[in-house]
């Protein structure tokens, strides 16, 4: 290991900077986004020697408490959906791209119906690996009030993925016109 703190710091920032810049797209415009991930590093270099040794549950909770700031000071509606649209998923291989594209807007519209808390608790666990107790941190909750959130979360997904699926085509998308 190396004992240069420039090094270690760099090897942590290549190691995180896309789970934190991800984290914060959804909730805020590119460009804010890149500013609080430059402050969450920035305050992460300054308190260097004092971070966990998985330091991920704390630059998320950091991004998370910069961006709380962020939109205090500026009022605007973040579409969450947008975001998570634009989102590249790794899953297992599927038999058509109709499949991919059919699984994926079930997902979406199964998404759309949830609160950004729901979308959140899924988001922290799912997508980035975070154990309850450490996307509780994040949260500045409890890890016992965090593992109630996360399971009605995944409850209220499973109903909105059934009744998503269960309804057809046409009543699901707009239709399209030339």
């Amino acid at each position: 290991m190396d004992d240069d703190p420039t090094n270690q710091f760099t090897a942590l920032y290549d190691r995180h900077y896309r789970s934190v810049l991800g984290y914060v797209l959804l909730r805020a415009e590119q460009a804010a986004a890149e500013d609080v991930v430059s402050e969450t590093f920035l305050i992460a270099w300054r308190r260097f020697h004092d971070l966990p040794d998985r330091p991920l549950p704390w630059l998320l909770g950091t991004a998370r408490n910069l961006l709380r700031k962020h939109h205090h000071s500026r009022a605007h509606d973040v579409v969450l959906m947008d975001r998570i649209a634009t989102l590249s998923v790794v899953g297992p291989p599927v038999d058509s791209v109709a499949e991919a594209v059919q699984a994926r807007e079930t997902a979406l519209s199964a998404l759309a119906q949830m609160s950004e808390r729901d979308i959140e608790a899924l988001v922290l666990t799912v997508w980035h690996g975070l154990s309850p107790a450490e996307a509780a941190k994040v949260t500045g909750g409890s890890r016992a009030a965090f593992a109630v959130r996360l399971h009605r979360a995944r409850k209220r997904l499973a109903t909105s993925l059934q009744e998503t699926s269960t309804k057809p085509a046409s009543s699901r998308y707009a239709p399209l016109t030339p």
